[in-house]
């Protein structure tokens, strides 16, 4: 299956896309897809003895290798998938003990371009060359009209390119070969291995009565010879990404299968994804039926085969999915979603089966061989794994906020879908974030749906969990004849934006659980309204023609599609397609141009797509006409309803690096404090800081002792300024921790110093209020006058003399009340005397003013040294206290 054919051609498909169930209940989309792989090491079927074993190799639908070759893969990667995958079997068709190959059809995407066909030719040429059978069928993209009315008797086989490029003149070439049906679609193929036989029936799409019957001659031929069915559709997947038959293998069960014991496995493709089933046939056995398509993987099926390891010893089919494509991929083309062998229950799988019992209805005497193999699905797997050095790790970050995301240069308009949560009442507005671009929701009556309600539109507090904004806008019930929508205002800047140097277009989406291809297929998310008809240049299409310029929706295949009319519109529209997406589950979609290569690159969840555009460049538009989101926009009206909900969508008029993307988080790595005191500051003085950081982030600082932090958000021009209240700092030295962030995603801490002044203590020198009393603890100067009526301290040590007594001999003393100023006064100190005769003793003591005993001289040095070192400390502390700050780090 393809989905790059127009909606008509899809429309006539039987494919019926669904969810899959695989790694993490595949929780988000495998690049640019609906796949999503299994992280962990790959679990082969070790067998640890030897025995009778043969491998069958299985090449699922090659559509989209064949078709981007030339145009992706040969100029990205120097090689294509197809032609690896066949490669890589000739080279371990010993080492595996492939004896034949079977591909499941969808050989070429588009039946009618030569190029694909010679892509698969030169691919199936190199089995050809190796000596290497295989059988080939065509699929619905291998026939000119796939119409399900029409079957391969309707088609006129002489004009069909499947059979000019591998009809039966090619298909003769092999050594297995057995035969063709009249139309030369269809082939049979017997194969030897382990010393038995093997019966191959390849058929077409829409096999005919005629090819059935002539596919019933066939095992009429071979009565004893077990049975492989291959062909393009027989099992299809539910919604549990469970197996089961569709419509058109019903149609085989009963013509064909069910009758037919020789018929134990058929294997086919077509549907996205792998499923395996067993159903019971009129004989009462079982019947193994096989599903493989990876073409909705990354790079178009990231070369993906099947392996069926025969087990003919053990009883035991043992199935893998390797890719020798991801194998021989550079390390620095891997994304985060692919691995080289998957191992989800339909891809890495067994079946017991007793080959012997199974047979014995038709085959008796069927048994092992004589080969003695180790495990070959354990060495296939061990062949694309080992030396391989793993995926890169995914790096991206949850944001931490609702402001942490990157602001983008050349933002025209940025809708984060900030309402109150419920109901979103008509002629409500979400505001534009980057500027003056507001959506508001359309009424009911203008909107042009008469069945649309209020409450088909609501905020819900959902979205994807790289998006910053916690927000969306969803849409329920949609249709094509019910549906609402958010539009721009006429006058908004952004609806005539000029994108004639590229654009990025980012949004996250996500379609509804019960979204179903008849009634929400080709609906639109976002659109650039207008009609691309009216545009000069734009030539007549028989699609889309009067349809908007510009539009990103989803397809009936649940595949994103972005189509816009280039700046060119002499080219026609270019459309970029992703892989089939999972209902139920958000994706960020960037759509991409970049006017350097002219090409339109649509990335999902990160991984670019496969389908691109090239030599694209621009965007045509119609003036005036304003963006919507919520509905298709056809016919100058809107129609077909998104069914599901829409994320924070921002539109840039660059191209922008994925380090710029809505999913990228800013750097933190940016702070600086480039303004601060120099000189230290009053401890009751405010501290103003600046400096540069991350826009939008908030710079917090944390103060010494306290713990509380103190905060600034920086400006979009990436500064921040700061301010400390007075108080706050107290240390001589106030140590500053600060950083940057948002939430809890903070940046490494930076350290800053603040000097601060400490109180002045009081100056010795300076006179005291003689009334002020005294601090007994600290010594008092002997050469100030002290207050005498001052109040003494009781604990301070009496003078000898008492309170009245004076050395006459001090010539500071001065006669106060009750004192005296000979030498032999009242007062004399006990021991001290006189000999009336003689010259007097030398004073021991003395008093000063105010009563304060002094020693002698050696006391008084003592006394004085005291003071010194007294004054001398406070000088050094102010002289810290007052250092200017230093250079900032």
């Amino acid at each position: 299956m393809s989905s790059s054919s127009p909606p008509s051609a899809h429309a006539l498909s039987t494919a019926s896309p669904v969810r899959r169930a695989s790694w993490l209940l595949l929780a988000c989309a495998l690049a640019a897809t609906s796949w999503v792989l299994a992280p962990t090491a790959p679990q082969a079927h070790a067998d640890p003895e030897e025995g009778s074993r043969f491998s069958l190799a299985v090449l699922p639908d090659t559509q989209f290798y064949s078709r981007y070759a030339e145009s992706n893969f040969l100029p990205d990667y120097g090689t294509d998938p197809y032609n690896v995958q066949t490669q890589w079997l000739t080279e371990h068709a010993e080492e595996l003990n492939i004896p034949f190959t079977a591909h499941l059809g969808d050989v070429v995407d588009q039946a009618g371009v030569q190029g694909q066909w010679e892509v698969a030719d030169q691919a199936m040429n190199t089995m050809e060359e190796a000596g290497m059978p295989y059988s080939i069928l065509p699929g619905n993209h291998d026939v000119l009209d796939s119409n399900d009315e029409l079957d391969d008797t309707d088609y006129d086989v002489s004009a069909e390119p499947f059979t000019q490029w591998f009809g039966p003149e090619r298909a003769a070439q092999q050594s297995t070969y057995g035969g063709s049906d009249p139309t030369g679609l269809s082939q049979f193929h017997l194969f030897e291995a382990e010393g038995q036989q093997f019966l191959v029936l390849a058929l077409p799409w829409r096999a005919s009565e005629q090819t059935l019957e002539w596919a019933q001659g066939v095992l009429d031929e071979h009565p004893t010879v077990p049975a492989i069915l291959t062909t393009h559709d027989t099992i299809a997947l539910d919604t549990e990404g469970q197996g089961f038959t569709s419509d058109y293998g019903e149609e085989l069960w009963d013509g064909l299968i069910a009758g037919n014991d020789q018929i134990f496995l058929t294997l086919n493709g077509h549907y996205h994804g792998a499923a395996v089933t067993t159903r019971a046939n009129d004989a009462g056995h079982d019947v193994t039926q096989i599903l493989i398509d990876y073409q909705m993987a990354r790079d178009g099926g990231n070369g993906y085969l099947g392996l069926l390891e025969f087990d003919l010893s053990g009883g035991a089919i043992h199935g893998e999915t390797v890719s020798p494509w991801v194998r021989q991929k550079a390390q620095d083309q891997l994304t985060q979603f692919e691995q080289p062998a998957l191992t989800g229950p339909a891809q890495s799988f067994d079946i017991d089966i007793d080959f012997s019992e199974r047979f014995a209805g038709f085959a008796p005497g069927f048994g092992p061989g004589d080969g003695q193999y180790p495990s070959l699905s354990q060495r296939a797997v061990d062949l694309v794994t080992e030396g391989f050095s793993g995926v890169p790790e995914n790096t991206t970050q949850e944001p931490g906020s609702e402001q942490d995301y990157v602001r983008a240069p050349g933002t025209l308009a940025h809708w984060r879908m900030d309402a109150p949560e419920g109901s979103l009442e008509e002629g409500a507005v979400i505001e534009d974030a980057a500027g003056d671009s507001d959506l508001h929701r359309v009424g009911i009556e203008e909107s042009g749906s008469s069945t649309a309600q209020v409450e088909d539109v609501t905020v819900q507090p959902e979205s994807q969990g790289y998006s910053a904004s916690g927000s969306s806008v969803c849409f329920d019930d949609s249709s094509r004849e019910r549906f609402s929508y958010l539009s721009t205002d006429p006058d908004a800047a952004v609806n005539n934006a000029d994108f004639s140097g590229g654009y990025t277009i980012e949004t996250f989406l996500k379609i509804d659980e019960d979204w179903t291809e008849s009634s929400n297929g080709w609906s639109k998310a976002l659109v650039r309204t207008g009609n691309r008809s009216q545009i000069e240049g734009m030539p007549w299409s028989q699609w889309d023609y009067t349809a908007s310029p510009t539009a990103l929706g989803v397809s009936n295949l649940s595949e994103y599609q972005w189509t816009s009319v280039g700046q060119d519109a002499t080219a026609g529209d270019k459309t970029a397609w992703s892989g089939e997406i999972i209902r139920g589950t958000w994706n960020h979609i960037a759509v991409v141009n970049d006017p350097a290569t002219e090409e339109i690159v649509m990335h999902v969840n990160g991984a670019p797509v496969l389908r691109t555009s090239q030599d694209a460049l621009g965007a045509s538009f119609n003036e005036d006409m304003p963006w919507i989101i919520g509905s298709d926009w056809v016919d100058d009206a809107a129609t077909n309803g998104w069914h599901g909900c829409v994320g924070e969508t921002r539109i840039s008029d660059r191209p922008l690096d994925q380090d710029q993307w809505l999913t990228a988080r800013p750097d933190l790595g940016t702070l600086s404090v480039t303004q601060q005191p120099e000189a230290a500051i009053a401890s009751d003085e405010e501290a103003v800081l600046e400096g540069a950081g991350t826009p939008g982030a908030e710079v917090r600082a944390v103060l010494p002792g306290s713990g509380e932090p103190v905060s600034a958000d920086v400006t979009e021009d990436g500064t921040w300024s700061l301010t400390i209240p007075g108080g706050q700092l107290t240390d001589a030295e106030s140590v500053l921790t600060l950083d940057q962030g948002f939430g809890e995603r903070r940046s490494e801490a930076t350290v800053t110093t603040i000097l601060v002044e400490a109180d002045e203590p009081s100056d010795p020198e300076t006179p005291q209020d003689p009334g002020a009393p005294e601090d007994p603890d600290v010594p008092q100067d002997p050469d100030v006058p002290q207050d005498p009526e001052a109040p003494q301290d009781p604990e301070a040590p009496l003078d000898p003399q008492g309170p009245e007594g004076s050395d006459g001999d001090d010539e500071s003393a001065q006669d106060t009340p009750g004192g005296s100023s000979n030498g032999g006064g009242q007062g004399q100190s006990p021991g001290s005397g006189s000999d009336s005769g003689g010259a007097p003793q030398q004073d021991t003591t003395a008093s000063g003013p105010g009563g304060l005993a002094r020693t002698g001289s050696s006391s008084a040095l003592l006394l004085a040294a005291g003071l010194s070192l007294i004054l001398l400390g406070g000088a050094t502390l102010r002289g810290v206290q007052r250092r200017r700050a230093g250079p900032l780090a």
